[in-house]
C-alpha cells in the first residue's frame, strides 16, 4: 500500500495532534455514500466524532436483477455523487474550509464506480486545496469498529462481507497482517447466492436472516469445509452447492426456512472455528486481546452471538461495529483517511482506482493462493 501514499518532513516528528476533520466518499459497490468524521488526538490512537453519515443505496435499481449490475451502479453513482457529498457537509453543519482532507475509496471494488468517487474526491482536493487520501476499502472497513469505540492498535480482526473473508492482525493503518482467508467464495456471498436459489431476492443476506428466524435447521447436514487443518483459512465453495441442491428440494415455506436456518448456523460455525484457531495463535504473542468483526456480515445477529461466545471462551473482549458501520459507509473511509492524515500520509493526484487492492500486499505477491475474495460478487 506504501506505494500510493507519500508522507511530508513534518510527519517525521510523528502522529499529527490537532483534531482533523475529513469527508469521505465511498462507491465502490452499490452504496453512494458520503460522511464527515472528526478524529480527536489521544493516547489510544484518536476518538471517532462523526459529524455527517448519508448513504444513497441503490437496492431498487438493482433488485430486478437479482445481484449488482456494474454499468447501472456506476452510472447511479455518476448522477448522486454531488448531491450525497453536498447533503453530507450541509448535515455537518461545515464549508469546504473547514476541512484538513479529502478522503475516497480507491478499491477494491467495481472499478467503475471506484473511479467516480475517486474522481470526485480528486476535483474536491483540487478545487480547495484540501490533502487527497486514496483509501483501502478494507482498510474502512477495518477501523470502521473505531466508530463506535475509542479502541486502541493492534487487535484481532475477522473481516467478513459479500465480496471478502479474511482474518487480520490489525496493527493500525497501513500496518496489517493477513492471518488467514477465503480460499474460495467469501462468506456475504454465500449467504446472497442461496437466499438468490431461494427466490428470496435482493439483497439476500439479510432476506435470508429473517426467514432462518421460523426455521429448524437441525436435521439438515451441510458440509463442514477444512476439517483438520491447522492453518485459519476458510471455504464456502462446497457449503453454497450443497445448499443450492437442498434448495431444489423445498416444496413449502418452511422447508426453505429450516434451510436458511442451517445455512446460518453452518457459515457461523466456520467463522467461529476458524477464528477460534486464530484466537489460539494471536494469544501466544499478544497480552491485549481484542477480537473485532466487521464487514456487512457481521450486521447478522447469529453470527455476532456466535463468535462473541467464541471470543469470551478464549479469553477475548468483543467488538463489532454498530449496525449502521458494518455495512458499505463513507465514515469508515473518513476515519482511515483522518488517521492517514494524521501520520502525514497522503496520495498524489495521479494515483489511480484498483479493483484489486489486498491489505497486506505484499504477502499477495509473493503468495498469489492467498485470495481476499471478490468485492461486489453477488449476482
Amino acid at each position: 500500500m506504501s506505494a500510493d501514499y507519500s508522507s511530508d518532513a513534518a510527519a517525521a516528528t510523528g502522529r499529527d495532534v490537532r483534531p482533523l476533520t475529513v469527508l469521505g466518499l465511498e462507491t465502490s459497490c452499490d452504496e453512494t455514500a458520503a460522511s464527515v468524521v472528526r478524529l480527536h488526538p489521544s493516547a489510544r490512537g484518536g476518538r471517532a466524532e462523526v459529524l455527517s453519515s448519508i448513504v444513497h443505496s441503490q437496492i431498487d435499481d438493482h433488485a430486478a436483477y437479482g445481484g449488482v449490475v456494474p454499468e447501472i451502479a456506476a452510472r447511479s453513482h455518476v448522477e448522486m455523487i454531488d448531491g450525497v457529498a453536498r447533503r453530507a457537509m450541509a448535515q455537518a453543519g461545515l464549508d469546504h474550509a473547514d476541512l484538513d482532507g479529502v478522503a475516497a475509496t480507491a478499491g477494491p471494488g467495481l472499478v467503475g464506480g471506484v473511479m467516480v468517487g475517486l474522481g470526485y474526491g480528486k476535483a474536491v482536493s483540487l478545487a480547495r486545496g484540501l490533502p487527497l487520501v486514496a483509501v483501502n476499502h478494507l482498510e474502512g472497513h477495518a477501523v470502521s469498529a473505531r466508530l463506535g469505540a475509542e479502541v486502541a492498535y493492534p487487535f484481532l480482526l475477522l473481516l467478513v462481507s459479500g465480496g471478502h473473508c479474511q482474518i487480520l492482525e490489525v496493527r493500525g493503518v497501513g500496518d496489517m497482517r493477513r492471518i488467514g482467508a477465503t480460499i474460495d467464495d467469501a462468506a456475504g456471498e454465500a449467504f446472497d447466492k442461496i437466499a438468490k436459489a431461494l427466490g428470496l431476492g435482493y439483497p439476500g443476506g439479510p432476506a435470508l436472516e429473517r426467514l432462518a428466524q421460523t426455521g429448524d435447521g437441525s436435521t439438515i447436514d451441510l458440509p463442514r469445509a477444512l476439517l483438520g487443518r491447522k492453518d485459519c483459512d476458510f471455504s464456502f465453495s462446497g457449503l453454497k452447492t450443497a445448499a443450492f441442491r437442498v434448495a431444489q428440494t423445498c416444496e413449502t415455506e418452511q422447508d426453505k426456512a429450516d434451510l436458511a436456518d442451517a445455512v446460518q448456523a453452518a457459515i457461523a460455525r466456520q467463522l467461529s472455528e476458524r477464528s477460534e484457531r486464530a484466537m489460539q495463535a494471536y494469544a501466544e504473542t499478544h497480552d491485549h486481546r481484542l477480537f473485532v468483526v466487521a464487514g456487512g456480515v457481521a450486521a447478522n445477529k447469529t453470527i455476532r452471538r456466535t463468535l462473541e461466545a467464541t471470543a469470551t471462551r478464549h479469553g477475548f473482549d468483543f467488538l463489532a461495529p454498530p449496525m449502521a458501520y458494518c455495512t458499505d459507509n463513507a465514515a469508515m473511509i473518513a476515519l482511515a483517511g483522518a488517521e492517514r492524515l494524521a501520520l502525514g500520509l497522503t496520495s498524489d493526484i495521479d494515483v489511480v482506482a484498483r479493483p484489486r487492492w489486498p491489505l497486506d500486499e505484499a504477502r499477495a505477491l509473493s503468495d498469489p493462493s492467498h485470495r481476499t475474495g471478490r468485492k461486489g460478487a453477488k449476482a
